[in-house]
């Protein structure tokens, strides 16, 4: 089997935690590799950003490739921009394919611009398309708190379009499914639901006090994290204000952040940046902020292990990756009762969830974990035990069952039976 992955505005090699780079990165990352481990060969397609990466990398293993194909200025771009490129992107992977004189079983695009680039190689290849959105901009504009965060137009028009061009939808969650059916009159029949994985040989429990010493921790610091990109969407304020409540009633801790650049020139060209760190400030506890910027994956479990909670202060998540990578490291998590949030953390059982947006109920949640080393610790041995369930080789083999079905029987009606397990 041969897939072509599209993953148009940003490579899934990239670091983590800068504008574009989150949890569809690890997600088309990961997956593909796990694809490979079970015979199934991927070309991920992405928009070159860089004239001195080669255009074709084996960096994910089992034969299968990132091929950047240059569209535009080979710069990153604003979102705003990246549009116009898509047939420009699309003209250049025929080209490759041609010259390889490759043929692919299934498209599988992640996020609109990629689904809007997969319907135009659709009409050309007669494949079928499975897509994930990752994000849905209704859902995002419902929360927008500026005319700034709202995005419309071709955005709106073009995830519309793939819903009626793809022959499935991949949601993570059931609240997904629910959003696409409520906001945008989707098909039921086309969605199939499959949440994303962790890789559970990457992200596991490692002793505290070994944790803090690899990354630099002092083995008495309580350490609240955060973990993510810097954007109003991602809730930072709220864990910012929950802080200062903390620090009001004494509370021993500190809070790191991963995500962004801190860098001098970051105040400049990120404003939400420089709005979260002038907020510290007018909060008195700037002392207790440490904003570390990116960091490799490779360390992250490090960090997830030496935290004593990972907090994922989010307004919209369609499902919350961090979330899950903490939980396979046995740190319990503290999140929004937004989106996949609510669905993946089990409220007192490996976490806690608590209203998006409020301050006051977030600090007691986080209170709570504290002054209990014993609730934390239940929390989060649950914690790993449940995300075993999402091992990548388990979600593989499901996204595998989407890809057969798809290949077999386009149309959806009757629907297929849905591959997922939760238990």
């Amino acid at each position: 089997m041969n897939i072509a992955m599209i993953s148009y505005h940003t490579c899934p090699l990239a670091t983590l935690g800068g504008k574009d780079t989150g949890g569809m990165n690890v997600y088309v990352r990961e997956l593909t590799r796990h694809l490979g481990q079970l015979g199934v060969h991927v070309d991920v397609f992405t928009r070159s950003q860089d004239e001195h990466v080669p255009h074709v990398l084996h960096d994910l293993g089992y034969g299968n490739r990132v091929v950047h194909i240059p569209a535009g200025p080979e710069v990153p771009l604003p979102k705003a921009e990246l549009a116009g490129y898509i047939p420009e992107f699309v003209q250049g992977i025929q080209q490759f394919t041609q010259q390889k004189g490759l043929h692919y079983d299934v498209i599988h695009s992640h996020y609109w611009m990629s689904g809007v680039a997969a319907e135009q190689l659709k009409e050309s290849w007669q494949v079928p398309i499975v897509h994930m959105f990752h994000t849905l901009v209704r859902m995002k504009n419902r929360i927008a708190r500026s005319n700034e965060e709202i995005e419309g137009g071709y955005r709106l028009e073009g995830e519309q379009r793939i819903l009626e061009v793809a022959d499935r939808i991949i949601v993570a969650t059931p609240a997904e499914q629910a959003q696409l059916e409520f906001l945008y009159l989707a098909d039921s029949k086309k969605m199939v639901t499959v949440p994303p994985g962790v890789d559970i040989s990457h992200f596991y429990p490692i002793p505290m006090d070994e944790a803090k010493a690899v990354i630099g921790i002092q083995p008495d610091e309580h350490v609240i994290l955060y973990v993510g990109r810097i954007e109003p969407l991602k809730g930072v304020d709220t864990l910012l204000r929950a802080l200062a409540i903390l620090a009001r009633e004494g509370s021993p801790n500190d809070l790191i952040i991963i995500g962004g650049d801190p860098g001098p020139g970051a105040d400049q060209s990120d404003r939400e940046m420089a709005r979260l760190k002038a907020l510290t400030h007018e909060l008195g506890i700037g002392d207790l902020v440490v904003f570390l910027g990116k960091r490799s994956q490779d360390f992250l479990p490090y960090y997830y292990s030496a935290a004593d909670m990972v907090v994922v202060p989010s307004h919209y998540e369609s499902f919350g990756m961090v979330a899950l990578e903490a939980m396979a490291c046995g740190t319990p998590v503290v999140a929004s009762q937004v989106g996949g949030l609510a669905f993946l953390v089990e409220d007192g059982k490996t976490g806690f969830v608590v209203p998006g947006g409020d301050p006051e109920a977030l600090a007691a949640r986080l209170s709570d974990l504290i002054w209990q080393p014993g609730l934390r610790d239940r929390l989060g041995r649950e914690g790993a035990r449940v995300a075993r369930r999402y091992a990548w080789p388990n979600i593989t083999r499901q996204i595998i069952r989407v890809y057969e079905d798809v290949i077999k029987n386009p149309d959806p009606s009757p629907a297929p039976a849905n591959p997922s397990s939760y238990s």
